[in-house]
């Protein structure tokens, strides 16, 4: 009786510990099922701007899913985004126009091209403290930026404008304020770096920056005094390494920015503000 007891109360005892502590063959098993990522689909790692790249991006995220392609969309600073799609850490970007890219790409030595021009975001001269073109005084200060091309970009801009003329065979790529030729209306010139002037736009009675600045920072771009137009050959672009262009994955990508639904949608959300290029 003694011995049975004892045998009884051991097992017990063996059976309740093993319920306390599962096998590791289960938790692994588990575990490499998480991990396995599902047989035939695949994963494009995109690194974009916030707005409105990230929400066209998302807006056909769904779609390309149904297709067995999932987007992983991250934001990074402007500047490392091409380093890293050259290095291979993401797959392509979406934040920058052709004329950026060739420059950046000649002068790092990065292998990337454009896979597909998706929309245009006219660069546009704003103020806090006027309402139209008409209003904005002689003496004026405005503000533009001092990067590549977006300085011409405003320059021209102010030229179309009737506020400035520039020197024949202006370089778009090596541009300042000492490009302008005649001043038609006595304003000053304020050269910024491009992030900067959103945040202290305030002291100026214009500044000139791009679309996608003023639509983060909440500005009501219905509010725009003037900006280039829809011919502008500044187009926003997939960027990818040369020899994924004609990946499959990202040819469907590049078909999904490109649709007739998202054509709608840039129409009805941003009025102008952004304008498809396709």
């Amino acid at each position: 009786m003694k011995r049975t007891l004892v045998f009884s109360l051991t097992a017990a005892l063996l059976v309740a510990l093993v319920s306390c502590f599962p096998s590791n063959a289960g938790v692994s098993a588990s575990k490499e099922v998480r991990e396995t990522p599902p047989e035939g689909r695949t994963t494009l790692k995109i690194v974009a701007d916030i707005v409105p790249h990230q929400e066209l991006l998302e807006f056909v995220k769904p779609g390309l899913a149904a297709k067995g392609i999932d987007l992983e969309i991250y934001n990074t600073e402007g500047r490392l985004a091409n380093e890293q799609t050259s290095n291979g850490e993401f797959d392509a970007n979406f934040f920058q126009h052709e004329p950026y890219l060739k420059s950046v790409s000649a002068e790092q030595g990065f292998d990337l091209v454009n896979a597909g021009n998706i929309h245009v975001e006219p660069i546009g001269a704003y103020s806090e403290k006027y309402k139209t073109l008409e209003e904005i005084p002689l003496h004026a200060v405005i503000a533009l930026p001092n990067d590549a091309t977006n300085e011409f970009r405003a320059l021209t801009i102010l030229s179309q404008n009737g506020f400035i003329t520039l020197k024949e065979n202006t370089e778009v790529f090596n541009t300042s304020i000492l490009d302008v030729a005649e001043y038609l209306k006595p304003v000053t010139l304020v050269e910024l770096d491009a992030a900067a002037i959103i945040r202290i736009r305030d002291q100026f009675d214009v500044y000139i920056t791009n679309t996608n600045k003023v639509l983060e920072a909440g500005i009501d771009t219905g509010g725009v005094l003037f900006r280039e137009g829809a011919d502008s050959p500044y187009a926003n672009i997939l960027a990818v390494k040369s020899g994924r262009l004609n990946d499959p994955a990202i040819r469907a990508l590049a078909a999904a920015l490109t649709s007739e639904e998202v054509r709608v949608f840039i129409e009805n959300k941003y009025h102008g503000a952004v304008i498809p290029a396709f």
